[in-house]
């Protein structure tokens, strides 16, 4: 299991900062979204 994890995570190393950037601006996007009818 880690030896598959660390493949996993040297093989994605290129994308790996695109892929939490969109992570982050989906958890952006959900937050003002839940928040949004409240200060509507």
């Amino acid at each position: 299991m880690k030896t598959d994890l660390k493949s996993v995570l040297l093989r994605a190393r290129g994308t790996l900062a695109q892929d939490m950037a969109g992570l982050a601006s989906l958890v952006v996007m959900l937050i003002v979204g839940l928040h949004l009818p409240s200060l509507v």
